[in-house]
């Protein structure tokens, strides 16, 4: 599997994909913090709940190329015949892409800093909205990374990637307009939106937690799978 991460780790700044992502994401969280500058508030929660929406739409410019690529590029059937088990490959390409994922999250951690040297910081808020980004990166870098293992096309693993976010998204919406509990129940238990809510508001629950490395694992078993039926098809 390490091989497989440095591989792609490295990939990811062989091209533009890597720098252009974490471009945009420092831009998109500089300018929230500088508004939060501007109104002389403390709550750095305020810039976590805005990166929300923007995590999940850029997390695709990262995914879409993880096998998408592979399959254009011919390179698929090497991979798949490679003494490298078909999990760790899978988890090879999901470190990878989170650990850049990871180095875009980690300037929020300089702005925590920046406002501590000059007030007081809750830690227990920043801890809680960093760990809750981080687990929602997680969570759709394995949702993007299975729809790129179905396409050998970039863009539509970038527009597929993105409907299902907009549906993750939108399932409050649902909640909110459905009239039966059961349902409502269900729906509202694997909304994302509510559980990384509550780590914006520095509520540490186990259950979130083990919501989001859910999904991971689930996900990425999932592709393994796909990778499976392929390399014996």
């Amino acid at each position: 599997m390490a091989a497989v991460l440095r591989r792609e780790f490295s990939s990811f700044f062989k091209s533009p994909i890597g720098y252009v992502y974490l471009a945009v994401y420092f831009l998109i969280a500089g300018f929230y913090f500088w508004m939060l500058v501007a109104s002389q508030s403390p709550d750095i929660s305020l810039v976590y709940s805005s990166l929300f929406l923007f995590s999940c739409i850029l997390v695709p410019i990262l995914t879409m190329k993880l096998f998408s690529d592979e399959k254009k590029q011919k390179t698929d059937q090497l991979l798949l015949t490679s003494p490298v088990s078909l999990s760790s490959l899978v988890y090879g390409k999901f470190f990878a892409t989170f650990f850049v994922y990871g180095i875009g999250v980690s300037i929020t951690v300089l702005f925590t800093l920046i406002l501590a040297a000059f007030g007081e910081v809750d830690w227990m808020v920043m801890i809680g909205n960093y760990l809750g980004l981080l687990l929602l990166g997680a969570a759709m870098i394995a949702i993007g990374e299975m729809i790129s293992s179905l396409t050998e096309s970039q863009i539509i693993a970038v527009i597929l990637s993105l409907i299902v976010t907009v549906l993750l998204l939108l399932l409050d919406s649902v909640v909110s307009m459905l009239s039966i509990p059961f349902l409502s129940d269900i729906i509202a238990a694997i909304s994302i939106t509510q559980r990384y809510n509550d780590f914006v508001n520095g509520i540490l629950d186990i259950s979130n937690v083990i919501f989001f490395v859910s999904i991971v694992v689930v996900v990425n078993f999932i592709t393994v799978r796909i990778l499976e039926k392929r390399r014996w098809s």
